[in-house]
Formats: C-alpha cells, structure tokens, sequence
C-alpha cells in the first residue's frame, strides 16, 4: 500500500527534519510512504532544509509554493502531487504526533476518512486553553452543520484518494483550518465513512504558531454560515 503523507510547511525549519524522520519511523512494514513537503517559500529556507537533508531519499518529496500561497492551497497542491492510495494530512509543528500514523492507516483500511480526534472518549490536547476554546467552538460546528463529528478542526486524518474524487476542490481548500470540517461536510454528504479514533495533540517545541486563536475563531464561524446556508440554498433549489 503506498501512502502518501502531506506536509504544509511555512517557517519550521525548526521542527521539519525531526517530523520528516519521525514519520519515516512509524510508517508500518508493509506501507510504502511518500513524503511531501508542500513549502510555502517560508524565509527560514524550510525548503531548503528539507531538500538537502533528504537529497539521497526518494521517499521524501520537496514541493515549493510561490504564488497563490497558503495553508488549505498547500494541502490541495500535495493531494494534488501525490500518487499514494492512501493520504495522511498532519501539521507540522509536531503538535499531530508520527506515533498515531499505525493506528490510523490500520482502521483506515476499513473507512473512507479515519480523524484523530481530541474530543472523542480518549483525546485530548496539552495546550488546556486552546482544548477548551476548540472544544466549545465544536459543539457550535456540530449544531451549525448537523453533523455528529466532534473534533471538525482537528487536521490530522487519513484519507482514501478515491473518496476524494468528485469533491469540490476550489471551494474545500480555502483559507487555513476550517478547510477541514468542509471537507468532512462534503465527505458525508455524499455518503462517505467517517470515524474519529482518539488522540492527543502535542505542544509545539520550536518555531512560533501562525495562528491567532480567537481571531481564527472568528473567521471559522463565518466560513460555517456561509457553507449552511449556501448548502440550504442549494436544497432550496434542488426542490
């Protein structure tokens, strides 16, 4: 089975040789693995980090960005460049742990999608604040979306290449991290397994988060509003 393991990277230097190695460590035996590293031209030669510590390793795949850059265009860009049957979606920054990638193929062998979750019985987060907020702000998605899913931020998964076929690509894969309850949203609409196996998110150990939290926040509970409403308007004129 080649699984293909995608990497949205701006300014980890820091972080990205240690993960890229770390995934490498806990892909199972009989997984073939590609490594993207989709860099967003960061200035702290993140790119160039990765090329030369993994110059003789076919198994990890450098990809530079320069325009239409970032986060959920980065992820589109590597589902894009990817040739695995199987896609993993993780952060960088290590806070999504390379320990968990075993479990997650194993059930994925079953399921369309399989989520680390940090809200289901077993999950948790490091960062309480930041479990807390999220926390509350899921049980809002869950409402807004009428969807049973608990942790709709969370990012890291796996995924089947052909559960994605058909997908709205240009509208999922916008903006930052709400880019993942849309594809959740788009996956079940169109009858696609879902499970969430519980995980714990580390804190990060180099380099600085790009996020604001409550601002990001914000923005996600528009980007909710605007996808139910234009979903109930479609049904609206569907009938």
């Amino acid at each position: 089975m080649k699984v293909s393991v995608i990497l949205p990277t701006y300014n980890e230097a820091g972080n990205i040789v240690a993960l890229v190695k770390a995934i490498l460590e806990n892909m199972p035996a009989e997984a073939e693995p590609e490594v993207l590293v989709v860099d967003d031209n960061s200035p702290d030669d993140t790119y160039r980090l990765v090329r030369e510590a993994f110059t003789d390793d076919r198994r990890v795949v450098p990809v530079l960005r320069t325009t239409d850059r970032g986060f959920a265009k980065s992820i589109r860009a590597g589902i894009e460049k990817s040739s695995g049957d199987c896609l993993i979606v993780m952060d960088t920054d290590f806070t999504h742990d390379p320990v968990e990638i075993p479990r997650l193929l194993h059930v994925g062998k079953v399921y369309d999608l399989v989520s680390g979750s940090r809200f289901c019985p077993g999950g948790r987060m490091q960062d309480t604040a930041h479990y807390l907020a999220s926390l509350a702000f899921n049980w809002m998605l869950r409402v807004l979306l009428r969807t049973q899913v608990q942790d709709n931020l969370g990012g890291y998964f796996t995924v089947r290449r052909a559960a994605l076929e058909g997908l709205p690509f240009d509208i999922v894969f916008q903006g930052y991290g709400e880019y993942y309850f849309r594809l959740l949203y788009f996956l079940l609409r169109r009858g696609r397994t879902i499970v969430e196996l519980p995980a714990t998110y580390l804190v990060r150990t180099a380099g600085q988060s790009k996020s604001r939290l409550f601002n990001m926040l914000f923005r996600y509970f528009w980007a909710a509003v605007s996808l139910r409403f234009a979903a109930r308007n479609h049904r609206k004129r569907a009938l």
